[in-house]
């Protein structure tokens, strides 16, 4: 039972971490419209707004392309992208810290071969794994919590987000783009 002890301390925060979302109306601040507005505002403060309501909804486990559609729909295909790249950086590294602090390196106290046989392709390979797992999946929530809970370095995780996030991140800007200019909703 100890072994899970921060394992359900993780549960804990992000049952209370969602509970509060739901109860102070912060969920009508997570919306494209909303988003898009605060940029279209401006642009400073609402990068601002922008990074830390997308740290907010990676540790609430909301979708990173919520946030990428927004910026790309009011910044347009490259700033956008810009702006998510540092927004998902910064959301990764506090997502990180703040689930290690609660989770420490829980998943290495599970016991199994196929999580050993993750955990030791992390630890043979952390960055390289890191980008993979980061091109593969972007922000993904469950990914960040679990990366912070694996006993990753630090570095290993930024430096393997930091390579792995430009190109999905490109791709679904240029999606985005595409999308926006053929249902004519650009303000940039």
């Amino acid at each position: 039972m100890y072994r899970y002890k921060r394992l359900f301390a993780v549960a804990g925060f992000l049952a209370l971490l969602f509970a509060l979302f739901q109860f102070s109306g912060l969920r009508e601040h997570f919306s494209l419209a909303f988003l898009h507005q605060k940029f279209l505002d401006n642009v400073v403060s609402g990068m601002l707004i922008f990074i830390l309501l997308f740290s907010l909804g990676n540790l609430i486990q909301i979708p990173g392309w919520i946030f990428l559609a927004a910026a790309v729909l009011a910044l347009g295909q490259f700033w956008g992208g810009v702006a998510t790249y540092v927004a998902a950086l910064l959301s990764c590294a506090l997502t990180f810290w703040v689930i290690r602090l609660l989770g420490g390196d829980a998943l290495r106290q599970l016991r199994g071969r196929w999580a050993g046989r993750l955990l030791a392709q992390l630890d043979e390979h952390p960055v390289r794994s890191v980008v993979i797992l980061r091109t593969l999946f972007q922000t993904v929530p469950a990914l960040n919590y679990a990366l912070a809970m694996s006993g990753l370095k630090f570095r290993n995780y930024l430096l393997g987000s930091a390579l792995g996030l430009p190109l999905p991140i490109a791709l679904y800007c240029l999606f985005f783009d595409y999308l926006a200019r053929s249902l004519h909703l650009t303000t940039y």
